[in-house]
């Protein structure tokens, strides 16, 4: 497994995990130290935390607290790599330490986590003008908020269909540039169209339509915070056929425009600064 530490300040660290796993190695135990919560950018891993397992996808969110013993697992995939930010007490309450939040396990590939965990990929890789604190300060303010918002129900899926959940989890995101349809997906699972779908909600918590299309947001906003093309060929790029329909969806999920991003990636904070001054809910 490679680690890297990446230099940031007292209330927020971060490290980028390169995990080398592969199916059939022995799960391993580990316990929680800090606050945390780790993107998922690519792979896939098993996560059992009290009791309940969680199967994360790139776009996933591990979440820690400090004392809970969890299990990692390979069954399904090879290696995975994240994100992971540590968050010390004083910023936790801050922003609203209510236990039920920071003891969620994990959460499925969201929009609104993912575009802002690409954002700060780029300021570990010293991509941009965002510092490494600020895009943890924010992706932790947008995790509280959505939290509470988010219910889940835990999988009762057989081990073999929790393979086949996250097998064309990975296959969509190699190929979600692509027109896929449901019926498409379904076939190259082997499984019913209705059959698929209500497994693939119940093992990842998205449907396959939602998963392609935060596929789709989380390579745009890479794109966005790395690259110079068009704002127009970002979109045809990344798999949206209509620029308009990108536009719109990719400003629901990250609260600015695709311009407003890539500014605020370049260093522009005003663009996410309300977030950080508002005062914690609930």
């Amino acid at each position: 497994m490679g680690n890297t530490t990446v230099p940031s300040r007292e209330l927020v660290s971060a490290c980028e995990y390169r995990c080398s796993a592969v199916r059939g190695d022995l799960p391993f135990v580990e316990v929680h130290g800090d606050y945390t919560l780790s993107y998922v950018r690519k792979g896939s891993f098993g996560y059992r935390v009290r009791g309940e397992l969680h199967e994360l996808v790139a776009g996933a969110v591990l979440v820690g607290h400090p004392g809970d013993e969890y299990l990692c697992t390979h069954d399904h995939a090879d290696g995975d790599e994240c994100l992971s930010f540590y968050f010390a007490p004083a910023l936790v309450e801050s922003i609203g330490n209510r236990t039920a939040i920071w003891r969620t396990g994990a959460l499925p590939p969201l929009s609104e986590l993912m575009v802002l965990g690409e954002l700060a990929q780029g300021a570990a890789d010293g991509r941009g003008d965002i510092a490494v604190d600020e895009a943890g300060m924010l992706f932790a303010a947008r995790f509280v908020e959505l939290v509470s918002q988010h219910s889940r129900t835990t999988s009762r899926a057989t081990v073999r269909d929790r393979g086949r959940a996250v097998a064309a989890a990975l296959w969509m995101d190699d190929r979600s540039h692509e027109a896929l349809d449901l019926e498409r997906v379904a076939q190259e699972a082997g499984l019913s169209a209705f059959y698929f779908l209500r497994l693939f909600s119940e093992v990842l918590g998205v449907t396959p339509h939602q998963y392609v299309v935060r596929s789709r947001l989380r390579q745009a906003a890479r794109l966005l915070a790395d690259d110079g093309r068009s704002i127009t060929d970002v979109a045809l790029d990344v798999g949206f056929g209509d620029v308009s329909n990108f536009v719109r969806t990719f400003r629901r999920a990250a609260g600015v425009s695709p311009r407003g991003f890539r500014n605020a990636a370049r260093g522009d904070r005003r663009i996410f600064q309300e977030r950080l001054d508002a005062p914690p809910r609930g």
